[in-house]
């Protein structure tokens, strides 16, 4: 046996200590003791069992842990206390690690170039986005509705107070979440400055008035996130064209907004500003919309997209864009359009071009992301990275849990992010909502199966709402009836996947589905629906036949 000694943070009670302490005891010959006084627990460990099991058992509690330096059989060098950390970039990545690592004492320095800190997501990306696709959903509404007794009227929009009122709700989160955070914080320091790495163990930091300065650190990580892709059309980049952070701000609506790229950002703003008003036409240069989804998914929102006014052109090349006074010109392989606002949504690329990487030892894939494991090490030594500047997928959720368990690993813990039950949404309306694997995926990976599709008009919430577009389907594997994934379009995707993953990651299969009790009325009782569908006619049923 060895003794280990471990530092746990995040208990606040006995309780708490009895809790972590059972943890540890229900692994395979160990025996812990623990106090929440020291914040401490004392451990006897099997010869061979490693101490990242005992992180990884205290961190499955929601406590954090790391072991103490000098403890006999002990791994690490260096207390939690006295690394230093150093964090390039301030987005959900960047915050996520920090505020984990000065969970531990470590003293951490942010570095943002940026005029504000917060990245992507509070500042020029989910949260702004939302706020603009509701504020559509709501003016749709009004001159939409399906119900009988209450008039149709068309609203007047002023564009101007929307983004007032949706830069003000931005303002409030940043200053809430991450300005406030980091100023209560004295182990977490901000430099506001560009870095670049000299070496593999050195920063420098430029600032604004042209001065710079070494920052060295025991680990480092890179979570500088990505940018809008501008792709090399003739023509494009002379002209005054939006990308989604300028549509988000943008105090007018277009006349025609025409819209270069039918993936998640384009089509979410497109009908935003197609229900506030404008006219729009989406490009895609492939054959469907949202290429990488389930071709139903796009076969399927293209439809209620069309029916709403939007103009889509699907394997359509563009070839040069030309701008005139208020005027836009995108040139097609078949067609000219004419519009006067051009959003750019062709994709993210990451922001790393400017970080010196090579200097650092740190590699790269050909779109420049930075290649990371599970654990979210790079090539380099002690130099971590998280989030969308990386080759993981640029969701802010991915960002904000790739940073904390990097933070646990740079502290010598042993975390692996785990994205095989990953919930994808798309904030259209109907939302596109996804997880786990398509019948094409599941047979490109030689596993036997089946899928089945509920239309909405046999969800009775639907039904009650007046609002049938859309479906569920899932993918199970033959046989054993196990789940392998779901796909849906439907109002509110986004809540219902998620019932959808925990099943998942709980290997339920489609009779265990089935058989659990979903509240009646509700959309996510599609899900149980579904699922009976594979052993049952459903429009056999009485409306909540368990």
């Amino acid at each position: 046996m060895t003794a280990l000694e471990l530092h746990i943070t995040g208990m606040t009670c006995d309780h708490c200590a009895h809790t972590v302490e059972g943890a540890l005891n229900s692994l395979p010959q160990v025996k812990a003791r623990v106090s929440f006084k020291d914040a401490l627990a004392e451990v006897e460990v099997p010869i061979g069992l490693s101490p990242g099991r005992l992180v990884k058992a205290v961190q499955a509690k929601g406590y954090g842990a790391s072991l103490i330096e000098g403890a006999s059989g002990s791994k690490t060098t260096r207390d939690s206390a006295s690394l230093r950390v150093a964090i390039i970039g301030s987005g959900s990545a960047a915050f996520a690690a920090a505020i984990r690592a000065a969970e531990e004492g470590t003293r951490v320095t942010l570095i943002e170039g940026a005029d504000m800190i917060g990245g992507t997501c509070v500042n020029v990306g989910c949260v702004p986005s939302k706020i603009l696709i509701r504020s559509a959903h709501i003016a749709h509404l009004m001159g939409e509705h399906p119900f009988d007794g209450i008039a149709n009227v068309m609203p007047k929009v002023d564009r101007a107070k929307l983004v007032a009122q949706q830069q003000g709700r931005v303002d409030e989160l940043r200053q809430a979440k991450y300005q406030g955070i980091m100023d209560a914080n004295p182990n977490i320091n901000l430099l506001k400055g560009r870095a670049r790495f000299q070496d593999s163990r050195t920063l420098i930091v430029t600032f604004a008035d042209g001065s710079e300065k070494a920052v060295s650190a025991d680990r480092f990580l890179i979570a500088t996130g990505a940018a809008a892709a501008v792709p090399p059309v003739p023509g494009l980049k002379d002209a005054p064209y939006w990308t989604s952070t300028e549509a988000l701000i943008a105090r007018h609506l277009p006349e025609h907004l025409i819209v270069l790229g039918g993936s998640v950002v384009g089509l979410e703003i497109g009908q935003a500003f197609r229900r506030l008003g404008s006219q729009v036409t989406v490009v895609e240069l492939m054959q469907r919309l949202l290429p990488r989804e389930d071709e139903a998914i796009g076969n399927g929102l293209r439809q209620i997209l069309e029916r709403e006014g939007v103009h889509i052109l699907t394997g359509a090349q563009t070839k040069s864009v030309r701008h005139a006074p208020n005027t836009f010109e995108v040139t097609l392989e078949c067609e000219t359009l004419t519009g006067d606002a051009l959003l750019v949504a062709a994709g993210r690329a990451p922001n790393t071009a400017e970080l010196n990487l090579a200097a650092a030892g740190v590699k790269t894939e050909k779109n420049g992301a930075i290649a990371v494991d599970d654990h979210l090490r790079t090539s380099a030594e002690f130099i971590y990275a998280a989030g969308d500047c990386t080759n993981q997928p640029q969701f802010v959720y991915v960002a904000a849990a790739s940073g904390t368990r990097a933070a646990i690993n740079m502290l010598g813990g042993d975390a692996a992010l785990n994205l095989s039950t990953m919930p994808v949404v798309v904030f259209t309306d109907p939302q596109v909502a996804t997880v786990g694997l398509t019948e094409a995926q599941a047979k490109g990976l030689n596993i036997a199966a089946e899928s089945r599709t509920l239309a909405l008009d046999n969800v009775p919430r639907a039904l009650a709402n007046f609002d049938t577009r859309g479906f569920i389907k899932l993918v199970a594997e033959k046989g054993t009836g196990r789940l392998l994934g779901a796909q849906v379009l439907a109002a509110e995707g986004g809540e219902i996947i998620q019932t959808a993953a925990l099943a998942l990651r709980a290997r339920m299969t489609i009779h265990d589905l089935s058989d659990q009790l979903f509240p009646y009325l509700t959309m996510v009782e599609g899900l149980k629906l579904a699922a009976q569908t594979f052993t049952k006619d459903v429009k056999q049923l009485s409306c909540c036949a368990g």
